[in-house]
Formats: structure tokens, C-alpha cells, sequence
């Protein structure tokens, strides 16, 4: 399976990011930008939008510190 990876437009230019792709089966795969060969996680869509969603609610800003 050929998946279309992307990764966010704020991404840093030292390529510290990760990259998604939505699969066939309705799936989202992540993987590290920087090893494209290496593993990659699979989400299902409700699990992706309960992340985004405590994302942008503040709920990982402590991690960024």
C-alpha cells in the first residue's frame, strides 16, 4: 500500500516532525519525518480527533516546554 505522507506547514526546517497519512481502511498512520523507513503507528480516525482535540485545548502544552 502507497500511503501520501504530510506533515504540518509549521514544521521546523531541521525536520524534527512527524508526518500522517490516511489509509484505505480509514486508518491514519504516523511516523517520525526524519526515519521515513522506520515504524510507523496506526491510529483509528476517533482516536486521532480525541488527540487533536485535547491538542487544542492546551491539554499537552506542558510537553512543549
Amino acid at each position: 500500500m502507497t500511503l501520501r505522507w504530510r506533515k504540518s506547514t509549521a514544521s521546523n526546517p531541521s525536520g524534527n516532525c512527524v508526518e500522517l497519512a490516511a489509509m484505505a481502511d480509514g486508518g491514519v498512520a504516523m511516523r517520525n519525518s526524519r526515519d521515513p523507513s522506520g515504524p510507523v503507528l496506526v491510529y483509528t480516525r476517533a482516536e486521532i480527533a480525541a488527540f487533536l482535540d485535547g491538542a487544542r485545548r492546551g491539554e499537552f502544552d506542558d510537553l512543549a516546554r
